[in-house]
């Protein structure tokens, strides 16, 4: 799967910004997102700051889960005593496919990265199995792969915390520490 996590302020603006790909099953952590992909998947996130904002209110839990979805992506959000939202945009590789690198013509989505369709329902539910390690690439709905995230969205929760408790730093400006990012990264490479 490839993921894109944004950071984004009470004042809807992204204060962190990290695309990586999974480590789990001889994944090299690397995004498969194309160029028109990544161009998009801001907007993408952007757009489903309506839905967090309807069940913030509704929900007293601070991980929403799985969202929304735009075409084959997945957005899950974790928010913040602040109102500070952690957003997850998950992609994932569909099977016995391999990315492209230059955008399929005339395709829906323009920004689809892959030579064939996304799996069957026959195919997703294979990820479902009791196989938990196996699900996490496969299935981006299931259970595994939902309390990866859940796990993921904790540990940078921790971070985030550590990192605006530094009384020279501001909760609404960009996070621009390497360490920061360095451990948004490692987090990522340990439940995705």
């Amino acid at each position: 799967m490839s993921y894109y996590f944004c950071i984004v302020g009470t004042r809807d603006q992204p204060l962190f910004e990290l695309e990586f790909g999974t480590s789990k099953q001889g994944g090299d952590g690397v995004a498969r997102f194309t160029q028109e992909a990544r161009h998009m998947n801001p907007f993408v996130v952007h757009s489903s700051l309506d839905f967090v904002d309807e069940l913030q209110w509704t929900n007293n839990q601070m991980y929403l889960k799985r969202i929304d979805q735009f075409a084959s992506s997945h957005i899950s959000t974790f928010i913040t005593p602040t109102s500070t939202r952690f957003m997850l945009l998950h992609l994932p590789h569909p099977p016995n496919t391999t990315p492209t690198s230059q955008p399929m013509p005339n395709s829906f989505p323009p920004f689809t990265p892959y030579t064939s369709v996304p799996p069957s329902s026959s195919t997703a539910s294979r990820g479902t199995s009791s196989s938990g390690s196996t699900s996490i690439p496969n299935n981006p709905t299931s259970p595994q792969t939902e309390e990866a995230i859940r796990q993921f969205f904790g540990e940078v929760f921790e971070v985030w915390m550590k990192a605006i408790m530094n009384p020279f730093t501001s909760t609404e400006g960009k996070i621009g520490s390497p360490v920061f990012r360095q451990r948004v990264v490692a987090a990522g490479r340990k439940y995705l």
